[in-house]
């Protein structure tokens, strides 16, 4: 509360420096404890004038002079402001009883000194950034440091909502589907050629279809014949095994993994009974309509190998010329 005093020459008025005068980022108390009171006083209230009112820390009279309380202790002006005031961050002087005090985040500011660091317009009772120790109105902090819309290519404000992909940032209406123009959100979408499609959108327009289905081809596929397919839908014609990253063969333009394929028409070694699949560079011998797998085309009594030999056959044997010299 403001103390007012009296002198036997007349009435002198205190003045009071309100307790809560400066709050974030308007003023805030002097004193970083106790909120101090200034007066001008003849004597104190209740004290007979042959008692002493002096400046707490120098024990000069405060007679008839400006004062501060803190802490229930009186200080002259000069004291307070030497012990007390907070230093401006602009300036670098004393923020005196007679100021307000502008702070942010334990800084502190005179009222003339609270601007803007680029554009110095004040900021006072108005919104702000802050920047590597900068305070920023919002018009200088967007054009320096927000994103651009890659739509409009206009600012986007801090606080609006905003869409990123890859790097770029559209604002929330301004994120839509090339074709339909509707917003797309958090909804799946596709881009391409630096444009955004909603999924059915870019069916419709940009998809190839499935050969086999008949349905577009969003993500992945192969292409066969040059002709695209699913990959779930590129299969073995008889065992509908997926093909996909497996090797496979063709007979009548159907597909065969190479299981099916020897399973089905290759012909079939007279020496092990196997197929001989022909595929990946397998060598095969052929006589009068039989075949062999290389390593097959062996004597049937001493098992040499007749590859690029002389052979005899009895029956359904092969034989080398010296165990056949005998039939």
């Amino acid at each position: 509360m403001t103390r007012r005093g009296f002198s036997r020459a007349g009435a002198a008025l205190g003045c009071t420096r309100p307790a809560a005068e400066l709050q974030s980022p308007a003023a805030r108390p002097p004193g970083p404890e106790s909120p101090a009171r200034c007066g001008a006083v003849a004597e104190k209230p209740s004290v007979r004038m042959t008692e002493r009112f002096d400046c707490h820390h120098c024990k000069e009279s405060l007679f008839g002079k400006k004062y501060i309380l803190r802490e229930d202790n009186p200080y002259c002006v000069a004291c307070f402001e030497t012990q007390y005031a907070n230093t401006c961050e602009e300036c670098g002087k004393p923020i005196g009883c007679d100021c307000k005090d502008l702070s942010y985040k334990d800084r502190h500011w005179h009222e003339a000194c609270f601007h803007c660091s680029q554009c110095r317009s004040s900021l006072v009772d108005k919104p702000f950034a802050a920047k590597e120790d900068q305070l920023l109105c919002t018009d200088c902090y967007s054009n320096e440091y927000s994103s651009k819309c890659q739509e409009c290519k206009k600012t986007i404000m801090p606080g609006t909502r905003k869409m990123e992909y890859k790097g770029n940032s559209w604002h929330e209406t301004c994120f839509i589907c090339h074709r339909c123009q509707q917003p797309i959100g958090t909804k799946s979408f596709i881009p391409k050629d630096n444009q955004n499609f909603c999924v059915p959108c870019y069916e419709k327009q940009h998809a190839m279809q499935c050969v086999q289905c008949k349905k577009p081809i969003t993500t992945g596929g192969v292409t066969y014949r040059e002709q695209p397919w699913h990959k779930e839908c590129f299969v073995c014609t008889a065992c509908r095994k997926q093909l996909c990253g497996q090797r496979f063969t063709a007979r009548d333009e159907f597909a065969y993994c190479l299981s099916c394929f020897c399973d089905l028409y290759a012909k079939k070694c007279a020496g092990c009974t196997n197929p001989i699949s022909g595929l990946g560079g397998t060598k095969y011998i052929s006589f009068e309509e039989r075949q062999w797998h290389n390593d097959c085309f062996n004597c049937k009594k001493c098992s040499l190998s007749l590859v690029g030999r002389g052979f005899l056959t009895e029956r359904d044997d092969i034989l080398c010329p010296d165990c056949g010299k005998d039939i």
